[in-house]
């Protein structure tokens, strides 16, 4: 076999079907050594077991300033501090100031107040679904799959729906990065996005509403809760997480339903099937395909390696969804898979505060559009499909479909 090479995360190629590739990490190099851009070195994790104990791992940290010796902090590429204004939310945050920013939105995001959701959401794709009916056809990505989630995340923090757009092409700009060229490129979204959502604050500061940023303006004004640049990165935070992973879940997971016909029959004649159905999507296509960073407190080991101090880390949540070692025959669709502890919300403190409505909005969006249409059919070959590309997400740029026979 040819030597194992870095992952190419701007190749549509290897976009469209990396899991043959993280098999062969699996059974060859499960902690892998590479160059993220900039030149910093990091590590693919890959196992089930490593990333699982990657996602929790106390020795970890998400804290990339605090987590550096001053030597390596010293050769940090110049254009990092373009992107610190953005990273002071919970993400990029550890104990105790991770715990004290997750309290803040963590109520607003309970299964209960998900479940209050429901008919909006099911509102809202019927009427998406309605205008693509009249045509006969649609983009599922930009037409259905984007608009539920961002129209639901903005309404809850009250964001304008006609700016839905702008913040969604920077979202897409900033998660898309697989090379040195493409983090250069992003800082200009970065900053527009920060100066968007700075104005956006100074607004509803002189006109409050009954919405989550207005509650997050007031944990900040008491002075004790947030500081004005905590408050401006947990807004971005939410504005982008609170879309990313449903979009390609409702996508991709409606991709690989059209991709295996007698999975999508079975969820038409057994409508009680969709939550398994989704947990397997979420599994089988992995919205999220790497984790955010993480990096070394100190120097540990982890599947024969040396990890040291200072060091990217990286779990590759679409890789251990189909560890063999976890799941039975990984490579096939089973909507009623049973058990299914896959990891596409991460694991531990960092878990994903938004699954409960990710899992809403998915299991609304895909029951109704199969539902609707009988005849749902891809409009152009899988094979000419182009793939968002970066690490971090996973999904189809484009899904056009047919709804008529």
């Amino acid at each position: 076999m040819s030597p194992l090479t870095p992952p190419d995360f701007g190749s549509q190629r290897f976009k469209a079907n990396p899991f043959p590739y993280y098999a062969r990490l699996r059974e060859e190099a499960p902690v892998f050594r590479m160059l993220a851009p900039g030149n910093e070195p990091a590590w693919l994790v890959t196992r089930y077991e490593d990333v699982n104990q990657v996602l929790k791992h106390a020795r970890l940290s998400k804290d990339r300033f605090g987590s550096m010796t001053p030597e390596q902090a010293a050769r940090m590429p110049w254009f990092v501090k373009f992107f610190k204004p953005l990273m002071q939310n919970m993400l990029g945050r550890d104990p105790p100031d991770h715990s004290r920013l997750r309290s803040l939105v963590h109520k607003a995001f309970t299964p209960r107040l998900i479940e209050r959701l429901r008919s909006r959401v099911q509102t809202l794709s019927d009427g998406l679904l309605d205008k693509a009916q009249r045509k006969g056809s649609m983009d599922l990505v930009d037409d259905y799959a984007l608009r539920v989630p961002v129209t639901i995340i903005a309404e809850m923090l009250g964001v304008p729906a006609s700016d839905y757009r702008k913040f969604q092409r920077w979202s897409n700009r900033l998660t898309s990065n697989s090379s040195m060229t493409d983090v250069l490129l992003s800082i200009p979204s970065m900053v527009m996005f920060d100066r968007y959502l700075r104005k956006l604050i100074a607004e509803r500061r002189s006109s409050p509403g009954d919405d989550l940023l207005t509650a997050l303006i007031q944990a900040e004004e008491a002075g004790d809760k947030l500081t004005p640049d905590e408050l401006v990165s947990m807004v971005f935070l939410l504005l982008v997480a609170g879309h990313e992973t449903t979009v390609n879940l409702i996508a991709g997971g409606t991709l690989a339903l059209l991709q295996h016909p007698e999975q999508l029959e079975r969820l038409r004649k057994d409508p009680t099937l969709i939550e398994p159905a989704v947990e397997e999507l979420l599994r089988y296509a992995s919205p999220v395909e790497v984790s955010t960073e993480r990096f070394a407190r100190e120097e540990f080991s982890m599947g024969g390696v040396t990890i040291p101090p200072g060091e990217l880390v990286f779990a590759v949540l679409a890789s251990a969804n189909r560890d063999e070692r976890q799941f039975k025959d990984p490579d096939t669709l089973d909507l009623g898979r049973e058990p299914n502890k896959h990891v596409s919300f991460g694991m531990g403190i960092h878990y994903c505060l938004g699954a409960p409505l990710a899992r809403l909005e998915g299991q609304i969006a895909i029951q109704t559009l199969v539902n609707r249409f009988p005849d749902l059919r891809l409009a152009k070959p899988v094979e000419s499909l182009k793939w968002r590309t970066g690490a971090l997400i996973r999904g189809p740029k484009r899904l056009p479909v047919s709804l008529r026979g």
